[in-house]
């Protein structure tokens, strides 16, 4: 990943657990509400950057060539 993913992803985290706990989120659906909300921050930080700079954030840097090999289940 690139420094600026890196960067965007660990805002989105941070945003999401901090909502999590002013709202004091407990369960599934609460905890995915306050996902959503993260990660619409963090989305709308990376579309702002991109529209300032014309740089793409999201590279394929992270994507891992496909595996050759079937691994079985056990």
């Amino acid at each position: 990943m690139s420094e600026a993913e890196l960067i965007f992803t660990a805002l989105a985290e941070l945003s999401t657990r901090q909502i999590a706990e002013t709202e004091e989120a407990k369960g599934l659906i609460q905890n995915a509400a306050a996902g959503k909300k993260g990660g619409k921050i963090s989305k709308d930080a990376r579309i702002a950057l991109e529209e300032k700079t014309g740089i793409k954030v999201v590279t394929g840097e992270n994507f891992l060539p496909p595996s050759k090999a079937k691994k079985e289940l056990r």
